[in-house]
């Protein structure tokens, strides 16, 4: 469920990422890439972050093409575990109440400048009756903005949110085929949708601080609640064009019904997914690996 604070309450947190890998044999030349920093924007800003490793390697940081921090660094002596630990304090606070203008400033210079490689399309899944029924549907919007937020209720309307239902690779036709997937399936749809229609829309990966059920139902405040698990999150930031302003990006999470606010801690975005894994590596060695890995969130 997606709750809503007065602009004026901060939220702050610590953030702690943990990834455990062990290998069975010895492993060497054991390069990865990061993306676990949290990201610093006009609502969120990070009070500080360390990044532990075990073995110890040298970290070299440096930011991707869409602005993403990634710490890169390679284990080249042989090693049969690796221990992965990020510890953030952030700060967030929630959004303004969005505004928008009408179709036409999707024409707007200013508009093709800041979002056009956020149009075009990343997955398709032609001829689909779900998809046609969906883009129907979306099609009755009367501006960009009432359509940013129709996808936020139509997506969980028509599909299941169920685990294990799809994979991380899984194509947009095989989501609508079963009618369910995770956070980052309702994600890539959304951004079909939208985008179909000539909305600048992009991939969003973070966190989402969530109470636990009894919280939700009322039985325990938050702070008596404060630490929780949580795993990777995704949703949309569409770009929205204004009346006599710039543009504004505006984030919707198709997966809770509504728009995202102070309790999403954002990483980073993308056009998709593959832009913004948390972690992508290799190493060297016959050795297959397990992984162990959490994510908790500690409101402050």
């Amino acid at each position: 469920m997606t709750e809503t604070a007065d602009r004026t309450d901060v939220m702050q947190f610590t953030i702690r990422y943990l990834s455990r890998y062990r290998y069975e044999a010895d492993v060497v030349d054991n390069i990865n890439a990061l993306r676990v920093r949290p990201a610093s924007t006009e609502t969120q800003g990070v009070d500080d972050f360390t990044l532990r490793l075990t073995p110890d390697a040298r970290q070299y940081r440096h930011e991707d093409y869409f602005g993403t921090e990634v710490i890169e660094f390679e284990v080249t002596r042989p090693h049969r575990e690796l221990v992965i630990d990020a510890l953030a304090h952030v700060h967030t606070q929630a959004p303004a109440e969005p505004t928008g203008a009408c179709w036409q400033g999707l024409a707007d210079s200013a508009y093709r400048d800041s979002g056009s490689e956020f149009v075009m399309q990343t997955d398709e899944a032609p001829g689909h009756p779900l998809l046609a029924e969906l883009e129907h549907e979306l099609a009755e919007a009367s501006s960009p903005l009432e359509a940013v937020l129709l996808v936020s209720e139509l997506i969980p309307g028509r599909l299941e949110y169920r685990k294990g239902a799809t994979y991380v690779d899984s194509p947009l036709a095989h989501v609508l085929d079963i009618g369910a997937g995770v956070c980052q399936d309702f994600v890539h749809l959304g951004l079909h949708l939208l985008r179909r229609r000539g909305i600048a829309a992009r991939y969003v990966s973070g966190y989402l601080y969530t109470r636990g059920p009894e919280a939700d139902a009322g039985e325990q405040d938050a702070a008596e609640q404060p630490s929780v698990e949580v795993d990777t999150h995704a949703w949309i930031e569409a770009l929205v064009p204004q009346d006599q302003e710039r543009p504004r990006w505006i984030g919707i999470d198709p997966t809770n019904r509504g728009l995202a606010g102070e309790r999403h801690v954002k990483i980073g975005h993308g056009r998709h997914y593959a832009d913004v894994p948390p972690i992508k590596g290799v190493y060297r060695g016959l050795a297959s690996s397990t992984l162990e890995a959490s994510v908790t969130m500690t409101r402050i």
